[in-house]
């Protein structure tokens, strides 16, 4: 049997993802997990489990590559629609430690793909693309029949497991919006079991998102929520991303309290019972949080931006807590160290409710004037070249630091600008922070200048205020 060899486009740099029936086809599908199938044989991995979030091709496309794992021989536990975390929690609730998440995550309704984990190692880089190359060189391993798939319901377990660490100091209302993404199947029941009174806004999972899209970090899916946590009786307000992995947090007044001054809130709490202890962060997080943690007795550690560079150097450097601007949080005190949206929130009630006003608490953590995350759309290749050149450049004014750990980070005296390359698409994404709107305007001229420097003709109109 030749094996079909998927377009080199959906091996993504933290997972697979593509368009379905055009670039990720159910013949993608169960190629992939042959290939995925035949690294499990050769890691001593003898089932996998796989759960899917809400999309609509979440079905058709979890069963073939089901069918292309268990082709090489190894075993599938189906655990049905759930969130993302909840897959990861059944890789180790069940003693597999491996496990593929069928999600599209953010990205828009006609997309899906794969997030992979073998062996309690999650897969990214040079170890997706190996998938592909095992293909182009049939590389793979043939069962003499195919292993069996068997069903399991992991939910009230993983309901149970959080019900039964996290303790609210008292009952708190929030509203909760999950966008119609997966999260919905699951955190109504988790944090009513937590004691919480739960206004549900868009819990029913819907693969075509018919309210907003499920992410987050982006302010325009957040003006439902921001209306009913400032108009209706609750304290809070929770968001979730469309696979359950990401968190966002309103406030009583309708502020959106990032994730990296979440980090702040979690970093607090955790040093107090571990004094000293790593706190890992993202290079997109704000210059506070790093002061804010050796504030608190911990050693602050930034990393390269992406939820599996982030697992990786979590495992290596041994923190207990690490966060991500984008809103994946992992926690590696009292749970399993992978990034969930859903336990992240318990944590953050168990937090809230000792004190009588949450809202006040959020906004009280140190915080700057800040852009969102800014866009330059380039070529494909394009910005991992830009970013190579501005790496030598010696232009800057006034820089304090040159931080190259992923992109160009430039820290001034009144705040800091970053560029980095994409590595999901072909973009440049930027972000600025300071001390005043003077400050803010100045680091992105700054930038505005150095990219036009070392790219000449590049789009800068992002960066203008």
């Amino acid at each position: 049997m030749t094996p079909f060899v998927p377009d080199a486009s959906i091996f993504k740099a933290y997972d697979i993802r593509g368009i379905v029936d055009r670039t990720l086809t159910t013949e993608a599908a169960f190629a992939i997990g042959w290939a995925l199938g035949s690294e499990a044989v050769r890691r001593g991995v003898t089932e996998i489990v796989i759960g899917r979030d809400g999309r609509l091709s979440g079905p058709t496309l979890a069963e073939a590559l089901s069918r292309g794992i268990r082709h090489a021989g190894v075993g599938v536990i189906a655990i049905g629609c759930v969130p993302t975390p909840v897959t990861y929690f059944a890789a180790e609730h069940l003693g597999t430690h491996s496990c593929v998440s069928v999600t599209g995550s953010h990205n828009p309704p006609e997309y899906n793909g794969f997030k992979m984990v073998l062996a309690g190692e999650t897969l990214y880089g040079p170890l997706i693309t190996d998938l592909r190359r095992r293909l182009q060189e049939n590389d793979l391993v043939v069962a003499p029949q195919p292993a069996t798939e068997r069903e399991v319901d992991v939910v009230p377990a993983y309901v149970a497991r959080i019900a039964s660490d996290v303790r609210l100091a008292r009952p708190m209302k929030i509203a909760i919006d999950c966008g119609n993404g997966v999260a919905g199947a699951v955190a109504p029941q988790l944090f009513t079991a937590l004691g919480a009174e739960v206004l549900p806004l868009y819990c029913e999972v819907d693969g075509t998102f018919p309210n907003h899209h499920p992410d987050p970090s982006k302010l325009e899916n957040l003006r439902d929520l921001v209306a009913t946590v400032t108009s209706r009786d609750v304290e809070l307000g929770l968001a979730f991303d469309g696979d359950g992995d990401r968190l966002g947090v309103i406030t009583k007044a309708g502020q959106v309290i990032f994730p990296d001054r979440q980090l702040m809130l979690f970093a607090a709490d955790l040093l107090a019972r571990n004094p000293g202890a790593t706190i890992l962060f993202d290079v997109k997080c704000s210059r506070h949080l790093a002061r804010w943690i050796r504030d608190h007795g911990g050693q602050p550690l930034m990393w390269k931006t992406g939820h599996a560079f982030i697992k990786q150097k979590l495992k290596a450097s041994g923190a207990l807590l690490a966060g991500e601007m984008s809103g994946h949080l992992f926690f590696k005190e009292r749970w399993y160290g992978f990034d969930d949206g859903l336990y992240a929130a318990a944590r953050l009630l168990e937090i809230l409710s000792r004190h009588p006003n949450p809202s006040e608490v959020l906004e009280a953590l140190p915080d700057s004037l800040a852009t969102p995350e800014l866009n330059i759309k380039m070529g494909e290749g394009e910005p991992h070249q830009l970013v190579e050149k501005l790496q030598r450049y010696t232009g800057f004014s006034g820089a304090n630091e040159i931080i190259t750990l992923d992109g160009v980070r430039v820290e001034y005296p009144d705040g800091f600008g970053l560029v980095r390359a994409s590595n999901t698409t072909p973009v440049l994404v930027l972000r600025f922070e300071a001390e005043s709107e003077t400050a803010l305007a100045q680091i992105q001229r700054d930038f505005a200048r150095a990219l036009a420097e070392v790219w000449p003709g590049i789009d800068c109109s992002p960066l203008s205020r």
